[in-house]
């Protein structure tokens, strides 16, 4: 062992054993978050974790930047190959992967190539950081480190580059399977400009990739781009489905003393996990329609607040616990709030809950349910309403009283829409094929009772043997789970629960999403599983059966347009159904918004929103409205009570209504079906 490799020995050595002291460190503070089993469907958990992991599907839907990102990231993996083989080297002159024959071949092949890939990956995202300036990416407290870490990832990889190029013409040889298709040439050339030189060079680049990278190592834990390490882990350890449940809470569990998200210990482990992850790229925010809409929501924000206070306060959770006393400084930071001091409550407020920040997420992080858990906190612990939510308690007061979030509303009034349509309830005959649920906008919102009314029509036409529960129907708590009421959302699902085991309901259709979500997803936590559909799955399926048949004596020229409501779109992965169902209507061509499926965009309405003020920026639902006017239809089709309030709204915003129509895809097909 020469000088060079004691020196280097030596580097290694203080570089891992940093590194080491720095993910233990990071590791023990994930301990004070809550338990969170994220093991299980191993197969599954694989399978996403080589498409979103290693394939980077989800940084492939920016089609710009996803295949800048994805070839570096790929070029990282192929080049560990080239920092284990610098750590060999390094120990010893001459040790390398050789001895793998042709597969040597190929990676020195690779090697070659995504160098030069990541050269010009870095450069072209520095040109659009800093001169093209990409909206998403101008967060100014990171401009600098942004640029250090572009710049140093380029200069590993020159390095890397260069000395590889060099060694033949410096040392008259290369390992005996390298093959180089770039660096040989490259080399050659160098060697004719450099001389003598040549050797200095090769040197001062074999040393300046060694430090670089062991440097970058060590920095990683305490910069934004801790991601690289943590972003493979997080991904296998993500959701395997969209996040359409949020977590339930056992209010008779002893010991209780809080509810929801006080603070950051109050989060499960994967959420701080997930705050270790985030890689600050914008992408959640980019598509959030309230901060699109001049909100002060900022999902990157707010997973970066969980971050920074997890650093903060985790090492003085565990220091309390070893049994030290606090500093005044340190009790200083112990006494900062999460929700105030770190993280704005107008922002958690504007949260439609629409989901497209973790659809749009490369590494899966959660953003809704660690909005929603600090929203339980506010409402359960504080009862602390902003101005735009302070109609809330309003809303609680009459789902307690009247089970339905508006007021002016009675229990005994639910089934007046059904007066005069032959509908059983299920207290007059449990015997059925399927129990309809209305939901509370479809039995007493004057607009959407036309849409249930039209549903109901269709499954009479179909020979749906149905039944609704009538008064026995309670609203299914979505609105006060969303907005932080479990405790509200708990009482009302156990007694709709009751409900159904009491009749033996084992199928259920419902036209409205949220409801739609909520049994589906939610319920079987209480206990009560059911085959439950949307009204759109359950109409394609009636016309696939035969029991609708369209009629086609009454086509007509229309031109519509389709809004993907959030709740059975990205929180179901629904799309087809709906479409389908209108591609079966003759005469009907059907334009796309510019936002559709799981791009689209809110209706503004989710997240209790409904029943919120909107007193910042633009209204979210006259910016989609806007978008789907765009399209120059004349029929806007929608799968959801709320969502036709609120493009409704729209369209009288835009002084369309006369000319443009906001329908229900039951009455679009109500109008044109044999035996209407």
């Amino acid at each position: 062992m020469d000088l060079k490799n004691i020196i280097f020995f030596i580097v290694l050595l203080v570089a891992v054993g940093l590194f080491t002291r720095s993910a233990l460190r990071l590791v023990a503070w994930l301990r004070i978050g809550k338990a969170d089993n994220r093991l299980g469907q191993l197969s599954e958990r694989i399978r996403m974790t080589l498409v979103v992991g290693f394939g980077q599907s989800k940084i492939l839907r920016d089609k710009v930047a996803g295949p800048i990102h994805a070839g570096i990231f790929w070029g990282f993996l192929v080049l560990m190959f080239s920092a284990m083989e610098m750590i060999l080297e390094g120990i010893h002159e001459g040790w390398s992967f050789n001895f793998l024959g042709p597969i040597y071949s190929v990676i020195t092949i690779l090697t070659d190539f995504f160098c030069v890939l990541i050269i010009i990956g870095t450069i072209l995202s520095l040109w659009r950081r800093y001169v093209t300036k990409v909206r998403r990416l101008q967060v100014e407290h990171e401009k600098v480190e942004a640029g250090m870490i572009l710049i140093t990832i380029f200069s590993i990889v020159s390095a890397l580059f260069i000395q590889n190029a060099l060694r033949l013409p410096v040392h008259g040889d290369d390992f005996s399977w390298a093959i180089r298709p770039l660096g040989h040439p490259v080399g050659a050339a160098l060697y004719t400009v450099l001389g003598s030189s040549s050797a200095i060079v090769f040197e001062i680049a074999w040393w300046l990739h060694a430090i670089l990278i062991l440097a970058f190592m060590n920095y990683l834990p305490y910069s934004k781009h801790l991601h690289v390490l943590t972003s493979i882990p997080n991904v296998f350890l993500g959701p395997l489905s969209p996040t359409n449940s949020l977590e339930k809470i056992d209010f008779e569990a002893e010991g209780v003393e809080k509810f929801g998200v006080v603070d950051v210990e109050d989060f499960s482990w994967k959420t701080l996990l997930d705050g270790y992850t985030c890689t600050h790229c914008g992408r959640c925010t980019s598509v959030c329609p309230a901060n699109q809409t001049g909100k002060v929501l900022d999902p990157r924000g707010i997973i970066v607040a969980i971050h920074d206070r997890t650093i903060d306060k985790a090492p003085l959770i565990l220091k309390k616990e070893a049994g030290s006393e606090l500093t005044t400084e340190e009790q200083a930071v112990w006494d900062k709030k999460l929700i105030g001091d770190y993280i704005n409550p107008d922002a958690l407020w504007a949260c439609t809950t629409c989901g497209a920040c973790m659809e749009e997420c490369p590494v899966n992080i959660e953003h809704v349910p660690a909005i929603v858990g600090m929203r339980r906190s506010m409402v359960m612990m504080e009862s602390a309403f902003n101005d735009e939510s302070a109609l809330l308690p309003d809303v609680y007061g009459n789902m307690e009283t009247n089970s339905v979030p508006w007021g002016g509303f009675g229990q005994a009034d639910r089934a007046n829409w059904a007066e005069g349509m032959g509908i059983k309830t299920a207290a007059e005959d449990s015997n059925m094929e399927v129990l309809f649920w209305v939901g509370c906008a479809g039995s007493y919102d004057e607009r959407a009772k036309k849409t249930t009314k039209a549903f109901a029509e269709l499954m009479q036409i179909a020979g749906v043997d149905f039944r609704i529960l009538g008064t026995e129907e309670n609203c299914t708590g979505d609105v006060a789970r969303r907005t932080g009421n479990e405790y509200l959302a708990d009482t009302l699902t156990k007694a709709n629960v009751e409900t159904f085991q009491r009749y033996g309901v084992q199928k259920i259709v419902a036209t409205c999403p949220h409801c739609f979500n909520s049994l589906k997803n939610e319920y079987p936590q209480f206990g009560f599983v059911a085959d439950v559909q949307h009204h759109t799955q359950f109409i394609q399926e009636l016309i696939t059966n035969g029991r609708l048949v369209i009629d086609r004596s009454k086509a007509s020229n229309d031109a519509i347009t389709y809004h993907d409501s959030c709740y059975l779109g990205r929180y179901n992965d629904e799309y087809e159904a709906p479409r389908s169902t209108l591609e079966n209507v003759p005469g009907l061509t059907i334009i796309e918004p510019a936002r559709s499926k799981d791009r689209g965009l809110c209706c503004g309405a989710g997240g209790g929103r409904m029943f919120m003020e909107e007193h910042m920026g633009d209204r979210v639902n006259v910016v989609r409205t806007n978008e789907l006017l765009a399209t120059g239809a004349q029929t806007i089709a929608v799968n959801c009570p709320f969502c036709t309030t609120m493009i409704t709204d729209g369209v009288k915003a835009a002084d369309m209504i006369d000319t443009v129509k906001v329908r229900d895809i039951a009455e679009i097909l109500r109008d044109r079906v044999v035996g209407a």
